[in-house]
């Protein structure tokens, strides 16, 4: 690798879905002083954190030997970014209740966040274990190579547990929403939301979903094919495709629309 070559990070992104009573995706409206997406529209999500890779997890989590050792800090970074951006936590206490969330999780909230508390040390305290098994693994996407900086997202999509409510966080996101895959799209079109590349399409693939329980079907169903787009010359000018077999149909977007 040349020495001027941007690094890809490891990242996740959690779809939080559920049925009330119509199909609807959790999203939130990133800060527009974020350099990444800044303002737009997009699912939790962000890189791995050193705490992801922790093999204490072992003990505070269940489904961790039906998940691939690269993959097991993925999944926990997915559920930590839902709680730090939305106040969700994927999880359950000792009897299976799902999580719904109380004080403790709130007053913590900020110090995880910021990297000044663990994650794993809150779920020690909460007394409650993450949900590995719940994600079901929906898309993974790498960055292309003339971007400014590179992912290797995962993206996961599970059903919402219980009654915890979405709450942004103030300061990486300023809005939650509880939105119907479709609608989002026809708000985009519109000019009314702005979302990025790898979330329409994403969002695209999810409606075409009719429940929350038939969108993880359909993405078990689906044979994984890592998504990295590639620039094409065409007599219009320069587009972004990716792979035909990647389940999203041929896609040619333009290079015009594409916003880091």
């Amino acid at each position: 690798m040349s020495s001027d070559a941007v690094q890809i990070r490891p990242a996740a992104t959690i779809m939080l879905v559920r049925d009330d009573p119509t199909f609807e995706v959790l999203m939130v409206k990133r800060h527009h002083q974020i350099d990444f997406a800044s303002g737009a529209l997009v699912f939790p999500g962000g890189k791995t954190h050193a705490g992801d890779h922790d093999e204490a997890w072992a003990g505070h989590v269940t489904g961790w030997e039906g998940v691939h050792p690269a993959e097991r800090p993925l999944r926990i970074a997915a559920i930590r970014e839902a709680y730090e951006e939305a106040a969700i936590i994927i999880a359950a206490d000792h009897q299976g209740r799902p999580f719904c969330g109380d004080e403790r999780a709130a007053a913590a909230r900020e110090a995880v966040a910021k990297d000044e508390r663990p994650f794993l040390d809150l779920v020690r305290e909460l007394e409650v274990r993450l949900d590995l098994g719940a994600l079901e693994t929906f898309a993974r996407w790498i960055t292309p190579d003339m971007m400014p900086k590179r992912f290797d997202t995962w993206f996961y999509v599970v059903r919402a547990t219980g009654e915890q409510l979405a709450v942004c966080d103030g300061w990486e996101t300023v809005e939650a929403e509880w939105i119907a895959p479709s609608q989002a799209l026809r708000l985009e079109e519109a000019g009314e939301r702005t979302i990025i590349f790898p979330t329409r399409m994403n969002l695209k693939l999810l409606a075409e979903a009719q429940s929350a329980s038939d969108a993880i079907a359909q993405a078990a169903a689906r044979t994984l094919v890592p998504v990295l787009p590639v620039v094409e010359r065409r007599e219009g000018g320069a587009v972004l495709v990716i792979p035909p077999d990647a389940g999203y149909g041929a896609i040619e977007e333009p290079m015009s629309n594409i916003r880091a």
